[in-house]
């Protein structure tokens, strides 16, 4: 079974000669399945180069217009697969986009990929990048109905949606493939980078965030709790975002002084692993933190959508200090929507707070009996 992926064609259409595509995303979240499936479509001479294979290394290793005319030599498309295992692959990308006549080049990487060419931007206006995500239900609904949809909720809230998990059956199984996705992957990309050896504070941190999503989190809280400098706490999420495990809400405002701004909101990515992170595969009737694994889906299959679909919006949460509060703001434009975010049917009305002072489009409250509505 295929999966078409929704960044493809948006993929494909920007695929330019003398410019390069940069697929950024956590491991097995399909890159690789993804410039196969365009390399197949777009029906280019193409040289496919793993990264992680030494002899990909050395080819690339001279970094001169001579050995990239020899090694490109009639090649119209050359894809890079786990880029980000190559020393200096950005200057070198920059060096074929910039003298090699009609080259076109997709780079796929974890995060480190993007963490390690930060530092010159050597793509800088030679690059589009793209992120790729764990699926999507918008993805899945192309092989499942949506009363099917419906019916597999409860296990993606508990599993999550990497790709591979869609074709194990066993409960079990699925546990230790996302145990080995933390522990061999994720992580390790993490603790791999900037010299970073106490591995366990990033997993306690982690462990923190999980057990806060849907929370403001207080940076001065997780310094003491994991007894690092608050630098580092922000140092360590800005890392764990960039290799895309968990991202931050921030709160909306127009200054209103009991507008609460300054705490951010974190949420993972991909349910599964946060499960994973705290040991609880537990299913959902037995939960007593369903109503924020409901809302950490919700808004992550929203920011999906968001970046899959090239839509552009902007995402916060609201809340006053006397209580008042919306789970999600969406925002583009200037046109704004709420949403209240509620594993069962319920009533809301939006805060009279915001109604009075600020013009939004639609209030609308998101359950598990009506979420193809909003996500698909």
């Amino acid at each position: 079974m295929i999966f078409r992926r929704e960044i493809e064609k948006s993929i494909i259409k920007n695929l330019k000669p003398n410019k390069a595509i940069i697929l950024i995303g956590a491991r097995r979240t399909g890159k690789t399945v993804i410039v196969k499936s365009i390399e197949k479509k777009v029906k280019k001479k193409t040289l496919f180069l793993n990264g992680e294979d030494f002899n990909t290394i050395e080819l690339l290793k001279e970094r001169s217009v001579s050995n990239y005319s020899r090694i490109l030599s009639g090649i119209e498309l050359l894809i890079i697969d786990e880029a980000q295992s190559i020393p200096e692959i950005g200057k070198i990308i920059k060096l074929i986009v910039d003298e090699i006549k009609g080259i076109k080049v997709i780079a796929t990487g974890s995060s480190s990929f993007d963490l390690q060419n930060i530092s010159g931007d050597p793509l800088t206006g030679r690059s589009t990048n793209f992120n790729v995500f764990p699926f999507s239900i918008s993805e899945i609904k192309e092989h499942e109905k949506v009363a099917d949809i419906y019916q597999q909720i409860n296990e993606r809230l508990i599993y999550g949606s990497y790709p591979e998990l869609y074709f194990i059956k066993n409960n079990t199984d699925k546990q230790l493939y996302l145990q080995n996705i933390i522990n061999s992957y994720l992580l390790k990309d993490i603790i791999s980078f900037d010299g970073i050896k106490n591995s366990s504070k990033i997993f306690d941190l982690l462990k923190l965030i999980a057990f806060q999503v849907g929370n403001e989190v207080s940076y001065n809280e997780l310094s003491r709790n994991l007894g690092i400098s608050k630098n580092t706490v922000e140092k360590y999420l800005d890392l764990l975002s960039k290799a895309f495990i968990i991202f931050r809400l921030g709160g909306y405002s127009k200054n209103l002084r009991k507008e609460v701004v300054k705490n951010n909101k974190w949420y993972f990515f991909d349910t599964g692993i946060r499960n994973g992170i705290i040991g609880n595969f537990n299913e959902v009737n037995l939960r007593n933190d369903i109503g924020e694994l409901w809302e950490n889906f919700v808004i992550s299959e929203m920011i999906k959508n968001n970046s899959n679909k090239l839509k552009f919006e902007n995402f916060y949460f609201w809340r006053t200090y006397d209580q008042q509060e919306i789970d999600l703001i969406v925002e583009k434009n200037l046109d704004i929507n709420c949403f209240e975010i509620k594993w069962k049917e319920t009533i809301a009305k939006i805060p009279k707070v915001f109604s009075e002072n600020y013009k939004f489009q639609n209030f609308y409250i998101i359950n598990c009996k009506n979420f193809t509505d909003f996500l698909l």
